[in-house]
């Protein structure tokens, strides 16, 4: 069995690619920052899961998390880096903090995690990196400006991931969707079932999975609706 490491996994699309993924038989390494989350989901006590508090901004917290998943199961096949933040830090404001708060979660968090992984990831021969990126990594169309500088910077880490895993069997896709029906974006003026839901972006990314070296795919967009 193929052992996936998700973060963010206690909610969100985090949570949903884990339920997703436990039905298929993957061995899940769940990162969450307060193990409790879960204290009432499937996950709790399951012979395939392993539950660890992972800190997005704690740089040993990582390392911590990928020797506990390997002491567990033996190895690593996949990394799901879902964990990240929405901070409306507009272009003209002077607000650092939250600014180092989005590049540290949403750009050096997973960094840290997936060089973590790595050397299992070529063990595997068929490693995979799924980063969850956003369609805000892929253009700009509001004034959130430090949201989307951080997401332009996840996705060439994406891209980054790729070349460097690629003669070892890795293969890093970037997913990236609009407005998701998850507690993120519960400020946005849209009917929750007009959007993405968490449901079907898990489908992607089990599919991204599935799929062996020779048929790679890079980037995956996803949109509730047409873009003009």
């Amino acid at each position: 069995m193929k052992v996936i490491l998700i973060s963010g996994a206690s909610r969100g699309i985090g949570l949903k690619v884990a339920e997703q993924l436990i039905k298929e038989n993957y061995c899940l390494s769940l990162g969450v920052r307060n193990p409790a989350d879960l204290d009432n989901s499937v996950f709790v006590n399951h012979e395939r899961v392993l539950i660890h508090p992972y800190e997005a901004t704690n740089k040993q917290s990582p390392l911590d998390w990928v020797k506990a998943t390997v002491d567990k199961f033996g190895s690593i096949d996949g990394v799901i880096n879902c964990a990240g933040i929405l901070k409306k830090v507009q272009f003209e404001d002077d607000n650092e903090e939250e600014l180092d708060s989005l590049w540290e979660i949403n750009v050096k968090a997973p960094w840290r995690l997936t060089r973590a992984a790595f050397p299992y990831l070529k063990q595997s021969g068929e490693g995979r990196i799924i980063n969850l990126v956003s369609m805000s990594g892929k253009r700009v169309k509001g004034t959130l400006a430090g949201y989307s500088a951080s997401k332009f910077a996840f996705l060439a880490l994406s891209q980054s991931m790729r070349n460097v895993g690629w003669d070892d069997g890795i293969r890093a896709t970037a997913i990236c969707p609009s407005f998701v029906n998850t507690d993120m974006v519960k400020e946005v003026n849209l009917a929750p079932q007009m959007m993405t839901q968490p449901e079907d972006v898990a489908k992607v990314i089990s599919t991204v999975l599935s799929l062996p070296n020779t048929a790679y795919i890079g980037e995956v967009l996803i949109n509730f609706g047409l873009e003009k």
